[in-house]
């Protein structure tokens, strides 16, 4: 075992010098129909805002975004603010986002954050205070869990990690810590040589750290409130599959502590607003509609008349119609419902109901609902899932949709159809003889500006 000290992280070493490392270049592969979690709306913020925001919170204002072709230029135009890296080679993982990034920061400390893993700022400051102590060369934070999850385990003797296991499969846990990509390294260029001696493969990282753990005390910071019981553990929020933005929204909308309502609203005297609800600009709730908090309502967006919208995230110029009901669930921008029930759902942006859809959120066994991911049926740990629907998507009258069942982007549902499995992108959906035919949707979908002409003739603005 060998030690690394360093005077300067002896004493008086400053949080705002610490260079920090936000992986944000994963292609979303698994988040489908939907795509580029980085930037999906929720709640008035996204994943590069929520992370940026939190790391910012805690004093680490020193950020650089690691992304690829693929999204860096929509991050850039919306976050201009932020340095930016391009990963060349996507099939390195983080390895390949690491050896493109570290020659240029020396023997500086660094923190690597993924941007997937949603924590409270105090895991930030935790890592960096565990850094403190001469002998420890590197921290990562770890969570303690009850099932299994799919990521890296860390095997630990006291608080010093020996070994990390990445999936080893439900049953053969080596422990009951699951790594979150929230890791601090006191010298980036040892770090950078163990990647170069890793092999060229998509868990290069992980295989460079168990080299290092042979060679350096790297200590496991447990993620939770300091001199708090086990039930009070602090929220983490992994985001990997469409689903687990459903699993986000209670952390995101418990922030909001009372009602926020922006002076251009409108409510009408027999609405009700219950609860800590966010009312954005422009936004309008009509007679006799609820909206029951936590609640997020998006600039311009409209609660018609004897509409529900409860825990919920709606986004920015959607239409909540005439006795609707949405429940615990996600809608990006341009979403519209017409007497419509959408239940614990998450939907892309310019997607419209016709009246009298509905998607089924439960199974009638009330047991745990499945979903299909890259042909592997996943466990997603909920007993109550609606559908992910992609952007651009129409879906005709009385659409019924079944619990865990997605649907593709640029996506038409004729009317009286029971999607009852998922629906590939740019797909046409009718009902023959009680089964769903899927063929090539060869229609143009309206754009969002089309919609929005449409709502100022019938609604106003």
């Amino acid at each position: 075992m060998s030690a690394i000290r360093f005077p300067h992280w002896a004493f008086g070493f400053r949080i705002s010098s610490m260079k920090v490392l936000l992986l944000i270049a994963g292609k979303s592969v698994r988040f489908w129909p939907l795509s580029e979690k980085t930037l999906f709306p929720i709640c008035g913020t996204d994943l590069l805002k929520t992370t940026t925001g939190r790391l910012k919170s805690a004093g680490l204002t020193d950020i650089t975004l690691i992304g690829g072709a693929h999204n860096l230029e929509l991050v850039k135009e919306k976050y201009p603010e932020f340095s930016t890296v391009e990963q060349k080679d996507l099939s390195l993982g983080m390895r390949g986002a690491l050896l493109d990034t570290l020659p240029d920061i020396g023997t500086e400390p660094v923190m690597i954050v993924c941007v997937n893993d949603v924590i409270d700022p105090s895991a930030y400051k935790n890592l960096i205070d565990k850094c403190e102590s001469p002998d420890v060369q590197g921290a990562l934070l770890a969570q303690k869990v009850d099932r299994y999850f799919p990521g890296g385990y860390l095997n630990i003797d006291g608080e010093r990690i020996t070994r990390i296991i990445e999936k080893p499969g439900e049953g053969n846990e080596p422990s009951d810590l699951v790594n979150i990509v929230a890791h601090v390294h006191k010298d980036s260029s040892v770090l950078l040589e163990a990647l170069k001696q890793a092999p060229a493969k998509d868990d290069g990282y992980e295989i460079a750290l168990d080299q290092l753990f042979k060679k350096y005390i790297y200590s496991a910071v447990p993620y939770e409130s300091v001199g708090t019981p086990r039930q009070s553990q602090l929220p983490w929020q992994a985001i990997k599959y469409p689903w687990h933005m459903l699993n986000l929204l209670p952390i995101l909308l418990a922030e909001a502590k009372e009602q926020k309502i922006h002076e251009s609203a409108q409510v009408h005297p027999t609405a009700v607003i219950d609860g800590p609800v966010i009312l954005s600009e422009g936004v309008k709730i009509f007679p006799h509609a609820t909206v029951r908090g936590p609640c997020y309502i998006g600039p311009r967006s409209i609660v018609a008349n004897n509409a529900l919208v409860r825990d919920s995230s709606i986004g920015s110029d959607c239409v909540v119609g005439y006795s609707s009901e949405v429940k615990a669930s996600v809608f990006a921008d341009h979403v519209w419902t017409h007497t419509t029930y959408v239940g614990d759902s998450v939907v892309g942006s310019n997607v419209s109901f016709g009246a009298g859809s509905a998607t089924g959120n439960l199974r009638l066994d009330e047991a745990e609902i499945s979903s299909v991911i890259k042909g592997e049926k996943i466990k997603t740990g909920l007993n109550k899932l609606g559908t992910i629907i992609g952007t651009d998507c129409r879906l005709g009258i009385h659409t019924g949709i079944n619990p865990g069942v997605k649907i593709g982007s640029g996506t038409f549902i004729s009317s009286h159809v029971l999607v009852s499995e998922d629906v590939p992108d740019k797909s046409f959906v009718t009902m023959k003889k009680d089964e769903m035919k899927v063929r090539e949707n060869k229609i143009g979908v309206p754009g969002a500006e089309k919609r929005e002409g449409f709502r100022n003739k019938t609604i106003g603005n």
